[in-house]
This record gives C-alpha cells, structure tokens and sequence, in this order.
C-alpha cells in the first residue's frame, strides 16, 4: 500500500532523478573502499564525508521547499527541527562512548562528570538504545513543530509575521541549548564520537554506509514529497499558496493542511540533522543560528522554489560554492557573494535555475507543434498564356 502511494504515477524526471541518487549510494563508496588510490576513479575519503554533508543539507533544503514552494509558508527557522534532530543522534553517539572517554564514567558523558553531575538527566534516558534516539529524531522536531503549528496556523498567522515568529523560536533555541545547566554540553555542545551501532564511527566503511544512507534518505524524501504534491491533499496545498482565503472559504480546513505538511517537512528537516551529525562528528548550540535557517531559503531560492528537484541542486551548488570561496584567500567575502547570489537569483532568475530551465524547454517544446503545423507558403503564381501573350 506505502509502495503504491510513493510509486504512484512516476514520470520520467522523478526517475532519472531516483536513480542518480541510488547510483550516487552506491558508486561513491565504492570508488572509495575498492578502487586504488591511483585510479582516476577513486574516491578520496574527504570528499566521501563532504559530499555526504552536502546531501543531509539537500535533505533539509526539500523540506523547506515543500512548504514554501507548494503551501506558501516561509519558515526562518527550520535550522532548529534540523538541529534537534541532530542533537538526538549526538546524545545517542555519547552514550555510546562509556567507559573510553576522558573520564571513564560508564554512563554519564565527559562534559557532565566535569561539571560534577551525579546522575544522568531524564532527558538522556532510553538514548542508549538506537530505535529509541532514532524515534526521537522523528518525535522531537515533529512535536516542536506541531504544537508551534498548532497555535500559530489557527491563529491565522501568515506572511511575514509567521517567519518572524519561526526566527524567534530558533534564537530562544539557541539561547536555551548554550546554557550547561540544560545537559546538552553547552557551548561546546557534543563531540568526540566512537561508534555508530557496534561500528567505529571514524572507520572508511561506516562513513561509505552513513553516505549510502543520506543518499538514500534524500532519495526516500524525494518520493514522499512528490507523492504529496502529486496527490488530491498537494493540489490543496497548491490553493492554499495561491489563494488562502478563496481555499478556506470553498471549505476547506486550511489549518489541518498547513499543520500536516509543516509536521512531515519538520521531521525531514530531523532526518537530515541526524545524518549530519555522525558525518560531521559534533553538534552544537551554533546549528540554532537564525542565519543558517536563512541560508536554506537562499538555497531554496537558488534552485528553484516550486519544484522538487530545485532545492537539491541549489543546496549542492552553493554549499560546493561555500566550500571554494571559504577554503581560500576568498573567505571574508562569502557572506557578501551568498547576499549577491540571492539577490541577482531573484531579480534575473525568480524561479530559480530549475525553474528557469524548466520554463525554457517548456516553451520550446509549445514552438516546435506549432512550427509543424504552420502552412507552407504559397508558391509563386504562374503566368497564364493569356498573360504571356499580352506581354
């Protein structure tokens, strides 16, 4: 029943797009693992955990893009689901730690036995156990989101004023996670990671697998996107961006829609956050920062809003760029490229390069039956002997 609903009606975009990713899960690390360092082919490792990092944020970016580019709800503050997610994969790689860290203590983390903790906060607890932290990483930000939702979509709370109020929830975030006394390590937050699952988290194959993984996640999001957008409650979503209150009024519960489609672009947003986490190797209060929930719009925008595979292109393309200007002489001036490139993408490509793309061809395609069907033109007229006489 699940496959039919995710399969439904695939066209030929959505599968090209499938397979790149499930070839990428699968030819990346293997190019890493199994071909020689000489091989033009090969992999380095490096590039493995960058790579993986760019494709958790392509997650995150998917779920920004499903409720602003098909419901209309701009959210500055999407950076938090994606750290409350990672934070439940950081408190379950801690307490796999145990007895080998700088302490010794079995149970409680380093930054607790040195602050003089006698016991571990209710919080921590089940976290030991995988299936209960990757519940977590699921109910977590999907609770914050509903009840956030809850009161602020039945309070008819649009616009502007509804990406103020989520900038405001990831900065009293930020400010609660950097105080020691909440046990989430505080500034420095929660790092120093051994295993994954029995696995050293640092070995070549786990991280060949956490890619695979993120690979595959991005891939899963995909297709739950897309069998929403695609499906009677997508089309919904779709009036309710452009006209919200002709949608409400021909009865619909608007509300119930809005808080459906935030809930599930919230647990995504976890998803991503907890593959991010063990690729990356920390998390701390700083994922919080209202500035990376905007710069998921900025990716948003880039790539195209309105469209699925736009928010993965622009978050792969300007985090490579991120990547380039910031390991250089360049680095100062990333923020003042990130704010051009925003700027010239929304005054020369307002539907981002997807978008754009998209629209070209579409038009292309439009020219091409109607070149077919034009008439040929008419011939040259021929004299009559009549004429030809009179001349």
């Amino acid at each position: 029943m699940i496959a039919n609903i995710l399969f439904r009606g695939l066209d030929r975009g959505a599968i090209i797009v499938l397979v790149a990713l499930v070839a990428i899960a699968i030819l990346v690390p293997a190019g890493n693992l199994y071909l020689p360092a000489s091989s033009p082919f090969h992999v380095p490792t490096y590039a493995v955990a960058l790579v993986g990092k760019y494709l958790t944020y392509a997650l995150l970016a998917l779920s920004v893009g499903l409720i602003w580019g098909y419901c209309g709800i701009l959210s500055l503050g999407h950076g938090a689901f994606f750290a409350l997610g990672g934070y439940a994969m950081g408190m379950y790689l801690m307490r796999q730690i145990g007895t080998r860290g700088v302490y010794g203590n079995p149970v409680l983390p380093d930054f607790m036995v040195f602050l003089n903790w006698q016991e571990l906060p209710v919080a921590w607890w089940g976290f030991q156990y995988f299936p209960y932290a990757m519940l977590m990483v699921l109910f977590v930000p999907g609770l914050l989101a509903f009840v956030f939702g809850w009161f602020a979509f039945r309070s008819r709370v649009t616009g502007v004023y509804l990406s103020i109020i989520t900038q405001a929830m990831t900065y009293a975030l930020l400010l609660g996670f950097f105080r020691n006394n909440f046990g989430f390590g505080g500034n420095n937050g929660l790092t120093d990671f051994k295993d994954i699952l029995g696995f050293n988290i640092q070995a070549p194959e786990t991280r060949g697998v956490l890619f695979a993984a993120s690979a595959l996640a991005l891939a899963l999001g995909y297709l739950i996107c897309r069998s929403v957008i695609t499906s009677r409650f997508g089309k919904v979503l779709v009036a309710i961006r452009d006209a919200e209150s002709r949608t409400r009024f021909l009865g619909y519960r608007v509300e119930d829609y809005k808080l459906a489609v935030w809930t599930l672009s919230a647990c995504m947003a976890g998803v991503a956050g907890a593959l991010y986490v063990p690729q990356v190797g920390i998390i701390n209060p700083g994922e919080f920062d209202p500035a990376n929930s905007i710069e998921i719009v900025v990716w948003v925008a880039v790539g195209g809003r309105g469209t699925l595979v736009g928010p993965i292109i622009g978050a792969v393309l300007v985090n490579f760029a991120k990547t380039w200007f910031t390991t250089g002489a360049l680095a100062p001036y990333w923020l003042f490229v990130l704010g051009g490139l925003f700027i010239a993408s929304t005054l020369f490509l307002p539907k981002g390069i997807v978008g754009t793309l998209g629209g070209l061809m579409s038009r292309e395609r439009r020219a091409k039956p109607r070149a077919a069907e034009a008439p040929a033109p008419n011939p040259q007229p021929q004299s009559s002997p009549a004429t030809m006489a009179a001349e």
